[in-house]
């Protein structure tokens, strides 16, 4: 389990922090989702997705996920490491979405995480707001996609 130094001192595991357990500038780096064809297939019904020859025939010269489909990898990934499931009551958005390269059979991606920084919300003091800078990054250490999250946290003030 990853974890993380907090504020306070305390070592807390990164999937129950707090809002003020976030560092600005932090990276975090979590699983490996290995893509392949079948795992393309599965996700999609467009024809130039799974027909190899007509993929061949699209700009990209080849069969390469659905730019939904890495945004759905990537959340696979952001869902089951990084939000606090007692302590984030949800997020109000996202903001920056960019899918710089595509995704291709054979593809080993995993997540980083920056936390550019985080503020108590104006509303509901209890509650942080953390914006997460997550990327998807390839086995050549390429970044595939970028975005950045807003999470809502609750303080420790709340506990």
């Amino acid at each position: 389990m990853d974890i993380h130094q907090g504020t306070d001192g305390v070592t807390v595991p990164i999937d129950e922090p707090y809002s003020e357990d976030h560092t600005a500038g932090a990276p975090y780096e979590y699983g490996i989702v290995a893509v392949t064809q079948e795992l393309i297939t599965g996700f999609t019904s467009q024809s130039f997705h799974i027909d190899s020859v007509e993929a061949k025939q699209k700009p990209f010269g080849g069969s390469v996920t659905g730019g939904w489909h890495t945004v759905a990898l990537m959340m696979r990934l952001f869902a089951r490491h990084y939000p606090s499931t007692v302590k984030s009551p949800g997020s109000p958005g996202a903001d920056e979405l960019r899918r710089l390269k595509p995704v291709r059979p054979g593809d080993q991606l995993h997540l980083r995480l920056h936390t550019p920084g985080t503020r108590l919300s104006c509303s509901d003091p209890r509650r942080g707001i953390v914006r997460a800078l997550a990327e998807l990054i390839d086995q050549s250490g390429e970044s595939v996609l970028r975005v950045t999250g807003v999470n809502l946290q609750r303080t420790r003030d709340s506990a």
